[in-house]
């Protein structure tokens, strides 16, 4: 096949993910909306949580906060689906994982078509981060019961394919000169690996503030603050790893590893705001709604980082083309 065909085919496999997202998002939300599980367990949960209140240190006035154990979903009585909804949930995974085979032909034949790296420009940046984040997503449910995320880490994929489309869409071809290098497979592969995962993360986050308002469809804020906590977890080394990686990588380009540049400012600020989270977390042992607030201020840096700077922000990271 040529380069035009293989650029189309990757485009057509775009919009064939994003239908099979769209489509999986509406049978995770059956699923949530219908199944009794998700609701029986996060009472039981909150329960659980109620009972093991804990102090988590005496300040100025002595507050006490609530500490919520790692076995308190655990706790909870079994999940009891009636099988509209069970049956529900099984098509939204197939879905899902045949919208994830999608996405990696689309990615697959972009790379082809321009026969290097495909993530050389904003368009192809955000479809790799929202393929990232199905993956952290669909990865997490092989080992731990994640699917109550389904339904969000959906959408939230499918807009952002979405947005690449309609507005950051770039037509496959060369890339600068600057981007030219074996460094982009290095760095800006972490950096999407750990933009996966810490969209996941923001996603369990946001949930977590709704279900404290009263959601009690959604799962108890115990299981929620664990997913975003793991998912960090395993996200920060990389993203570290992603911000050295761009350092050796603009001292080969410009002669220099730091030239405060909007990009790598950010890169720096998102790592300190994620930084602070874990420290929080383990220093300080906060837990619930305050953490819960600076992860997300922290995905917020992130995605001003991702996008924002990319756009309204002139600099030598300037490539978003759009």
């Amino acid at each position: 096949m040529s380069a035009e065909q293989l650029a189309g085919l990757s485009d057509l496999f775009v919009v064939a993910a994003v239908l099979l997202y769209v489509f999986a998002m509406v049978a995770f939300a059956i699923e949530l909306a219908f199944g009794k599980g998700v609701a029986d367990k996060s009472a039981a949960a909150e329960r659980a949580e109620a009972k093991q209140a804990v102090a988590v240190g005496a300040g100025a006035g002595g507050t006490v906060g609530t500490l919520p154990g790692e076995g308190a979903a655990e706790a909870a009585a079994p999940a009891v689906k009636g099988p509209g909804a069970a049956r529900a949930g099984m098509v939204a995974l197939v879905l899902a994982w045949v919208g994830w085979a999608a996405h990696l032909t689309a990615i697959a034949t972009r790379g082809l078509a321009v026969d290097r790296w495909p993530w050389g420009n904003m368009y192809e940046f955000v479809v790799a981060i929202c393929f990232a984040a199905v993956t952290a997503f669909l990865g997490s449910q092989l080992r731990y019961n994640v699917r109550f995320l389904g339904a969000f880490v959906m959408v939230a994929a499918a807009l952002g394919l979405g947005l690449a489309v309609k507005v950051f869409y770039t037509a496959a071809g060369p890339v600068v000169p600057a981007l030219n290098s074996y460094w982009i497979a290095i760095h800006v592969t972490a950096a999407i690996i750990a933009s996966g995962l810490f969209t996941m993360a923001g996603v369990s986050g946001i949930l977590y503030l709704v279900r404290g308002d009263g959601v009690s469809r959604l799962p108890s804020r115990a299981d929620l603050e664990r997913v975003a906590h793991r998912a960090i977890v395993l996200a920060f080394p990389v993203w570290t790893f992603a911000v050295i990686a761009g350092a050796l990588w603009a001292d080969r380009a410009w002669g220099r590893y730091w030239g405060w540049d909007p990009k790598e400012v950010w890169s720096f600020i998102t790592w300190v705001a994620y930084a602070a989270y874990l420290h929080a977390k383990v220093t300080a042992g906060w837990r619930g709604r305050a953490a819960t607030i600076v992860q997300l201020v922290a995905f917020a840096c992130l995605l001003f980082n991702l996008v924002g700077v990319n756009i309204f922000i002139s600099g030598l990271h300037s490539y978003a083309d759009v």
